[in-house]
């Protein structure tokens, strides 16, 4: 079951397929390949009008408890729980003979989205999900530790995907999205409706996350800290990490991934005992098309070690000294990133030596800051980057990392009206000198909360405790690990309102991060060692113009 909002306005998949019907108003065409391929093996295949959306009526919600319960409905009506009908108007009563109850919700973005949302109410017969680049907390998407990542409202997004026939019955609704998403970040009633990790107890269908370590557009802290709440249900999970941004694996690993998603659906809708559950947890992809497996994740062995900042220094002695930089909202992470041994006022980086042997930092970190700003509010970003040569996706690039050929091929059987060949595709790649792989962004004005915004007093010390999102990166022996704090991320953050200079007491900041080894795998290294600027990726930003109106 794929529960989306994009069936008619936007289309799903790499070529952005809507449903298709005939005269009778039947349907002929199903996007994606779930029915092509699923249908031929002993599966039924249901595509939900979100409310709102295509040929369902209701106003769209954007995540809210009417998405959420438009489609648990149908979970509902497929166990025999909720009456269906056969018209909008009633006609007679329908029931799913052909269902057997066991259900297995699926998607990408929004649709995975909701796939989570349902999930988190616990209800019957919900045996698994498939969440692909989907949105554990509402806030996390539009919001970052009182930061705004974007400087719309959920009303914006349901404007895009609402149906001609109930947009003029919606102005209300559109209304009180807008209302309940301030702009000032605070932790609003709507967000709370949102947030689906609050309620990850209540999960009792088995989780197989899909997420691209360089997504942009729905950012990596939505993926670990719904894998994090629920490592504590007991549920069955698995994960797949791509070096893409927000792409479907069907995109970037179809043949692996379409051979173990029937596996995974075989297992938990039909009951068969093929081991995928004994297998290993983890797909992680290193470079290009090459990936490693784990029994866990985040990986054996990993600890949480806690690294000091001193000026210009990454360390696992404690910290000291103090570091000031000045928010510049035209530069952002690539910048700072390219010139990170190159003294400028918009950032300060601490960097350690050359690493003597491979440093793995697998599940999600955090940092603390203590900070004076010269204004009365002001945003921080922090970015962890892997300093040294490689060949990375080019997830900035149009295709986010992968590139769309012109030759097809075809997963399972084609009917008149619905082929199931689709084009090919191929890693995108480009050299860089550096790999950014975790990022945070906070707005200090929230240091003691969420619930509300603090005007900062100038020249008052500030402490903030912010995440960073979940990651698995391996700084490989030769390069340098590098933490970079800034203001406002160019493209990824919006400014705050006023252009702070800020200063960093470091003996009272650290870093913390999740190490294979813990802090020790972190002590054998040289003295750092600066280098000249560093090659980035071609021009062109994918969360410059990613935006909620793109959020497919």
């Amino acid at each position: 079951m794929d529960a989306s909002p994009y069936y008619s306005c936007c289309g799903r998949g790499n070529e952005s397929q809507l449903k298709t019907y005939d005269a009778q108003g039947r349907p002929v065409g199903f996007p994606l390949y779930y029915d092509n391929y699923f249908v031929p093996r002993g599966y039924a295949v249901v595509l939900v009008d979100l409310s709102g959306t295509n040929r369902s009526d209701g106003c769209v919600d954007v995540g809210g408890p009417a998405d959420v319960t438009s489609a648990k409905a149908v979970v509902d009506w497929l166990n025999g729980r909720a009456a269906g009908h056969s018209a909008r108007t009633g006609g007679t009563t329908v029931k799913p003979a052909w269902a057997n109850g066991s259900v297995g919700m699926i998607g990408k973005s929004w649709d995975g989205t909701i796939a989570n949302g349902v999930a988190a109410t616990g209800v019957d017969g919900l045996r698994t999900v498939v969440p692909i680049s989907a949105i554990s907390s509402w806030y996390d998407y539009y919001r970052s530790d009182g930061a705004p990542l974007y400087s719309g409202t959920p009303a914006d997004l349901a404007a895009v995907v609402e149906s001609a026939s109930a947009a003029p019955h919606c102005t209300a609704v559109q209304q009180r999205l807008a209302a309940g998403a301030p702009s000032n970040g605070d932790w609003s009633r709507l967000w709370q409706q949102r947030d689906y990790v609050a309620d990850a107890a209540k999960v009792r269908a088995s989780v197989f996350v899909v997420h691209g370590m360089q997504d942009l557009n729905v950012r990596d802290i939505n993926f670990s800290q719904w894998w994090t709440a629920l490592a504590r249900t007991g549920v069955d999970r698995k994960i797949w990490l791509s070096q893409t941004g927000h792409v479907d694996p069907f995109d970037f690993r179809r043949a692996a991934w379409v051979d173990t998603l029937h596996s995974w659906f075989d297992h938990y809708l039909l009951g068969v005992d093929n081991g995928i559950q004994r297998g290993p947890v983890a797909d992680i992809e290193r470079a290009p098309d090459q990936w490693t497996q784990d029994r866990t994740w985040p990986a054996p062995a990993t600890a949480t070690g806690t690294l000091g900042l001193r000026p210009g220094t990454l360390t696992t002695a404690t910290g000291r000294g103090t570091a000031t930089f000045t928010d510049n909202p035209a530069l952002g992470e690539d910048d700072w990133a390219a010139n990170a041994d190159s003294a400028s006022p918009e950032k300060t980086v601490f960097t350690t030596g050359a690493l003597t042997q491979d440093l793995r930092i697998s599940g999600q970190g955090s940092i603390t800051l203590s900070v004076r700003s010269t204004t009365s509010s002001a945003h921080l970003s922090a970015v962890l980057v892997d300093l040294g040569p490689t060949t990375i996706r080019n997830y900035e690039g149009a295709g986010e990392g992968i590139t769309t050929l012109t030759t097809r091929s075809c997963w399972g059987d084609s009917t008149p009206g619905d082929s199931a060949c689709y084009l090919d595709t191929a890693a995108d790649t480009a050299p860089a000198g550096y790999t950014i792989f975790s990022r945070g962004w906070a707005d200090l004005g929230h240091y003691a909360g969420l619930d509300r915004t603090v005007t900062l007093t100038p020249s008052t010390p500030y402490s903030i405790t912010f995440d960073l999102a979940g990651t698995d990166h391996v700084v490989p022996a030769g390069h340098r690990l590098a933490l970079i704090v800034a203001g406002t991320d160019s493209g990824l953050l919006e400014p705050p309102p006023t252009t702070p200079r800020l200063s960093i007491d470091l003996a009272h900041s650290s870093l913390r991060l999740p190490m294979v080894g813990g802090a020790a795998a972190l002590r054998q290294t040289a003295t750092p060692t600066p280098s000249r600027a560093l090659p980035g990726l071609p021009a062109g930003r994918a969360g410059a113009a990613t935006g909620p109106e793109n959020f497919r």
